[in-house]
């Protein structure tokens, strides 16, 4: 989250040089043609406004207000008294940092209003000086009007795209999970009953072996019977998801990759692999956390994709140049999900930190078809 406030504004247009250039200036105004007392009124002045300007970064509520209406106050005695008019622009940036609407109008409106007002009364008091500053104060004051509602609107549309950020990852959870309990109904509804008829009929066809031989090898019949309905039902309902093919991965890879400016370049031929669905899936899933943590945290300007395939097992290596790890495995960057997928179908995961990451993800195909097959 960002700060409310900073002492001097950060702006990724404006260099700090060009605040440090605003805080020595009204030095040169007050010093070049005034009194001793005048000078020092407006050092004291001077560092009164900064000292309420640094009061105000630190504080909270209603004291924010207090400390911005007196920073207002200052900008129009330097005004009138030196004809110094540009600290009206820090306050201005501080003011387009307010997040709370009521106050950043009310603030925004009484700037405006009270700097332009001390403007056109500075004309008055000293006509030559303002004249000779009449390109600089018209700049200023454009500055004041657009600067607040300009830094405003973009803190704003910042933070609606990180509560939408927060919305997708809550509706993809939300997703996931109830998937997870339409496939646990369906299982349920799928297997329950005849599992339950399983274990009934071996339990009778156990106490039916002596008494009975015939009728325990009808039994055991009906078991295995039940038992191959069972599992067609369950092929019929895993036909029916929807599996993450490679393939299609690969293709919201490349677009992930090309939006993030990030150059890339992909070896392997994913045609070719013939690995099975549960691992193609959990493979493309794995792809698509790795490449979502090189776009948000890397840093990175290059990723290298390797797909390869050989008698044993299935590998994707996903390299980039950025800056590399400063979390343990276990925590956060989605690495702990990759890995309790890759259990699941007994792969692998190796981290290399050292310039940049590189993720190495290991699927044994013996092991895969073993699954694929009971």
């Amino acid at each position: 989250m960002q700060s409310w406030y900073t002492t001097l504004p950060k702006n990724r247009w404006v260099s700090i040089y060009v605040w440090i250039i605003f805080c020595i200036l009204p030095f040169y105004f007050i010093i070049r043609s005034y009194s001793f007392i005048q000078i020092t009124i407006g050092i004291v002045l001077i560092l009164l406004y900064f000292l309420s300007h640094r009061f105000s970064s630190k504080s909270k509520n209603g004291l924010v207000y207090m400390w911005v209406s007196f920073e207002m106050v200052l900008n129009i005695a330097m005004t009138l008294m030196f004809g110094y008019v540009y600290l009206s622009l820090f306050t201005a940036f501080f003011i387009g940092n307010i997040r709370s609407t009521v106050g950043f109008y009310i603030m925004y409106g009484l700037h405006i209003g009270f700097t332009v007002l001390s403007i056109v009364a500075g004309y008055f008091i000293n006509l030559e000086l303002f004249l000779s500053e009449t390109p600089f104060i018209i700049i200023t004051v454009i500055g004041v009007v657009l600067l607040p509602f300009t830094l405003y609107s973009k803190n704003k549309q910042e933070n609606l795209v990180g509560q939408l950020e927060t919305a997708k990852e809550r509706i993809a959870e939300l997703i996931i999970h109830e998937e997870r309990q339409r496939i646990a109904r369906d299982l349920h509804d799928t297997l329950g009953q005849k599992l339950s008829m399983i274990g009934l009929k071996s339990d009778l066809a156990s106490r039916l072996v002596t008494k009975n031989p015939g009728q325990a090898i009808q039994e055991i019949r009906d078991i295995r019977h039940t038992a191959s309905i069972a599992l067609k039902e369950v092929r019929e309902l895993v036909s029916h998801m929807r599996a993450v093919k490679l393939n299609e991965e690969l293709i919201r890879v490349e677009e992930i990759l090309k939006a993030a400016q990030i150059d890339y370049e992909i070896i392997g031929d994913t045609e070719s692999l013939n690995i099975p669905v549960l691992a193609e899936n959990v493979l493309s899933m794995c792809l698509k956390e790795a490449i979502t943590n090189v776009v948000k945290h890397s840093g990175a300007k290059n990723c290298k994709i390797t797909i390869e395939r050989n008698d044993n097992e299935v590998m994707l290596t996903v390299l980039d140049n950025g800056k590399g790890l400063k979390e343990k495995l276990n925590v956060g960057n989605g690495l702990k999900g990759m890995q309790e997928r890759l259990e699941f179908i007994n792969g692998s995961l190796t981290v290399e930190n050292k310039k940049g990451v590189k993720l190495i993800i290991r699927v044994p195909l013996a092991i895969t078809h073993q699954k694929g097959s009971k």
